[in-house]
Parts: C-alpha cells; sequence; structure tokens
C-alpha cells in the first residue's frame, strides 16, 4: 500500500487553509461540531426555561412587574458579563479550557435555582447561570468556525447559522417538557412546573461533561495563532487523521500579537463591529419581546388557558421559529447574510405593525391572524437576523480576535436583552397590545443600520486578511 502524502504546514495561514479545505469531514471533527451545538442547545434552553413560569414565580414569591423583571432579567446580567470576559478568555487562554469549564456553571446553577426559596436566591442562581451561557457562547461560536470549511455546504456560514435551529429546538424542547410535566402532574403542583424546567437544565450540561472530554479538542487554527505549530499539527493528526507535519524551522515567529477589544474598533473591523452592534441590539429587543413574552402574550393579549398557551408556544416555536432557522442556513449560503437579514427584519415589521393594529383580538379570525403574524415574525427571525446572528459576530473576525469578537456581540446582545426582559412585562402591563408599537422600532433600526453599511460575511476568510485591512478595498463585495 502506497504511503500516505504529508500535508506540510509552515504557517498560522497554512493550518487555517487545512481547515477550510476540509471542515468536519472526519467523525471526531463532527462530533466537535455536534458539541458546540449542544452548547447552543443549552444556552437557549437556559434563557428560556422560566419563559412559561413568570406568572407563577411572581405569585410564589409576591413580586410586582418591576420585581418579576429584576427576576427574569438576572440572567442577562451573567450572560453580560460571561460574554465580555468569557470572549476574552476565549482568545487568551483557547477554546478548549474554556468549553471545559463553563458547563459546570450550568448544573451548578439550575439546580440552585430550581431550589430558590425565595427570590434574591432565584436572582442569585440565574445570574450565575447566565455567566456559564455568555462563556459559551463565545467558545462554541469559535469551534463552528474553525472546524468547518470555509464555503458550501456544511461550511462556516452554515455551521454558525446552525447556532439558530439549534437554538430553537431547544426552546422548542423546553415547551414540549413542560407540556409532559402539565399533562402529569397534578392541577394543584402546576405551580411548580418552572421549577422543573429551570432545573432540568442541568440533565443536557451533565451529558456534555460526560462526552466533550472524549472528542473535544483545541482548535487547530488558535494553536498555530499562538506560534504552537506542533500542537496545531498533532491536532490535525488527531481530528482528521492525516499526515501532518510541520515545515523546519517554521515554529519562531507565528505567534499572533494579543488582540483585545479596542482592536474591534480598528481598521475595517470598526464599521463591522457597529454595524453588529446595532444589529444584535435590534433584533434581540424583538426577539426577546416575542419569543420569551410568548406565554404573556398568549394567555394574556390573547385570552387563552394554560394548556393553549403551552401548546400554542411548542406549535409555534417548531412549526415557525425551528423550521425559519432550517431556511435561513440554506438561503443565507445561497443569497447572503446581509440580504437574507433585512428581508427578515422587513417580514418583522410587518408583523408587528399587524399586531399592533389587530389589538386585542374579539373574534375568531382576528386570533387566527395575531397568531399567524406572531408565526410570521418567529419565522422572519429563524431565517434572517436569527440565524445570521453568529455568522456576521464569528465571521467578520479572524481567529485571533474571534472569540472578543463574539463575546463583544453577544455581550451587547445580553445588554438589549437584560433592558428588554426588565421592560416587556413592565410595558406590557402598561400598554397592553400597545406594546407591539414600541417593539416595531427594532426592525427599523435593525435595517437601516444593514443599509448604512453594508458587510457580507459569508465566504469571506477573515484570517487571510492583514493586521489592519483597508476599509475601503475588503468591505463591500
Amino acid at each position: 500500500m502506497a504511503a500516505q502524502i504529508s500535508t506540510i504546514v509552515g504557517s498560522a495561514a497554512d493550518v487555517a487553509g487545512v481547515v477550510n479545505r476540509l471542515g468536519a469531514n472526519t467523525r471526531h471533527a463532527r462530533m466537535i461540531v455536534f458539541i458546540a451545538l449542544g452548547g447552543v442547545f443549552l444556552d437557549a434552553y437556559d434563557l428560556t426555561s422560566l419563559a412559561y413560569g413568570e406568572t407563577d414565580v411572581a405569585r410564589e414569591f409576591g413580586l410586582g412587574p418591576a420585581g418579576l423583571g429584576i427576576v427574569v432579567a438576572s440572567i442577562s446580567f451573567g450572560v453580560l458579563f460571561g460574554s465580555f470576559f468569557g470572549g476574552w478568555l476565549v482568545d487568551r487562554i483557547g477554546r478548549y479550557r474554556v468549553f471545559m469549564a463553563d458547563m459546570f456553571f450550568f448544573v451548578f446553577a439550575a439546580i440552585g435555582a430550581a431550589c430558590a426559596v425565595n427570590a434574591e436566591m432565584l436572582v442569585f442562581f440565574r445570574f450565575v447561570m447566565g455567566i456559564g451561557v455568555g462563556m459559551d457562547l463565545p467558545v462554541a461560536m469559535a469551534f463552528l468556525a474553525e472546524f468547518s470549511r470555509l464555503r458550501g455546504r456544511r461550511g462556516k456560514s452554515d455551521r454558525t447559522a446552525a447556532w439558530c435551529p439549534a437554538w430553537y429546538a431547544a426552546t422548542s424542547a423546553c415547551y414540549l417538557l413542560i407540556l409532559g410535566l402539565y399533562a402529569i402532574l397534578p392541577g394543584e403542583q402546576h405551580g411548580l412546573l418552572w421549577r422543573f424546567a429551570v432545573g432540568f437544565g442541568a440533565v443536557p450540561a451533565l451529558l456534555i461533561i460526560l462526552v466533550r472530554k472524549r472528542y473535544i479538542s483545541e482548535s487547530p487554527s488558535w494553536a498555530a495563532n499562538q506560534g504552537d505549530l506542533e500542537g496545531a499539527a498533532r491536532i490535525l493528526r488527531e481530528t482528521y487523521g492525516l499526515a501532518v507535519e510541520v515545515r523546519p524551522g517554521a515554529s519562531a515567529g507565528t505567534t499572533a500579537a494579543p488582540r483585545g477589544y479596542r482592536e474591534l474598533f480598528r481598521g475595517v473591523y470598526r464599521r463591522r463591529t457597529v454595524q453588529n452592534l446595532i444589529v444584535c441590539a435590534a433584533q434581540n429587543f424583538g426577539y426577546n419581546s416575542v419569543a420569551f413574552g410568548l406565554p404573556v402574550i398568549i394567555s394574556t393579549f390573547l385570552a387563552q388557558g394554560s394548556l393553549t398557551t403551552i401548546i400554542a408556544s411548542l406549535l409555534l416555536n417548531v412549526a415557525f421559529a425551528f423550521t425559519g432557522g432550517l431556511f435561513g442556513i440554506t438561503f443565507s449560503r445561497r443569497l447572503g447574510a446581509w440580504p437574507m437579514t433585512l428581508i427578515g427584519f422587513t417580514a418583522q415589521l410587518l408583523a408587528f405593525v399587524t399586531l399592533a393594529l389587530i389589538g386585542t383580538p374579539t373574534s375568531t379570525v382576528a386570533i387566527v391572524a395575531a397568531l399567524a403574524m406572531l408565526g410570521l415574525y418567529l419565522f422572519a427571525q429563524g431565517s434572517g437576523p436569527g440565524a445570521n446572528l453568529m455568522t456576521f459576530a464569528a465571521l467578520s473576525y479572524p481567529t485571533s480576535l474571534r472569540g472578543t469578537g463574539v463575546g463583544f456581540s453577544r455581550g451587547s446582545d445580553a445588554i438589549a436583552t437584560a433592558v428588554t426582559l426588565f421592560l416587556f412585562p413592565v410595558l406590557s402591563s402598561a400598554l397592553s397590545t400597545g406594546v407591539f408599537w414600541v417593539i416595531a422600532i427594532a426592525p427599523v433600526l435593525g435595517g437601516a443600520a444593514l443599509l448604512i453599511g453594508r458587510w457580507e460575511p459569508v465566504g469571506h476568510d477573515a484570517d487571510a486578511e492583514s493586521a489592519h485591512p483597508d476599509p475601503v478595498s475588503q468591505e463591500v463585495r
């Protein structure tokens, strides 16, 4: 049998080139992608797990709208801290170490929140849970981008956009769990549904902890950027089964210079970062108002009972949000992330304006129309801003800056989340269905940011850019 031809690498660019060509074409590499998406699933589950139980939490702990807003928003303050610190840490100490650590936050926080005896305890554990969520997304996006080929099916844009259907699969799983518990538990114990839902978040976290040590390895691109070409070659051999050798004398001088948050606002990255910031905040305000507030909208605005609220929330997530996420992966690859995001914002604006005009529906036709608009919003979110939120964040920056870039986008997103989760109970209580006029501002701002600074990340190799690429020559393609 002929000897296997060696692949020679002499720089970080060579290592990135190998991954850009092969993607996740082995079982080991595919498991890394699967586990990274499992982390995203857990992020979404933990953020959604309290959505149905807001009313029960408020009643159990005697909370008004402001107090409930603090409980709900506390996880976002944790995400804020975890994202900024975790994104920075991912680029400093590596993807592997951060990913091996953050799941323990989920286990500890999920069990603690489920056993909370007062609102203060619930706020604390949801804050800790948020730290885990914030740390996880930068490392998960780094793994998805750095173990995928550059273009084509199952390429970087497909993998990073896959975070969206994984997210909606988690929210759907959460509502499915609640539906099962609703059917099993006696009626007098339905007020405990939120505790079971929150505590169940420890289960997938434990499963990921059990399997990830066997499969997860460091990103070869990150190792190469740290000057460790021998380590990067070893990872490529173990993950892809390649005969990889380092060119003699090539390891010296390959270490990437430390890059921090200021780097996001230098050169061409400035425009990308500002656009990502505005788009993140805009889509987040709309998403959290609708997706997290969906049970409130259905039960209060549409005057539906508990069982109908659970079933409708589940069906809307599966039929529209999850499906939209799958749609967004395919069409973002074909059309680009920029046009799909703009189309999504346009459809969202239509949905919010229509919901505001319908107001409180008083007929079956009006209720069906309102549900259809909620479905339209969720489909538009999943196929547009939702699918491409992390595509913009992860693919706008090179390996040496990717964790920081995703952490900044996720941290900015968390600020908008905290504001939204605090304000939505207050605004919906004060304005009723008039709150949709306020939410409609979000897609307008997001669309305006896209139109002012067009940037298309799909198919773009950020690792091939110079340290400070020229903003004119590379921005519009």
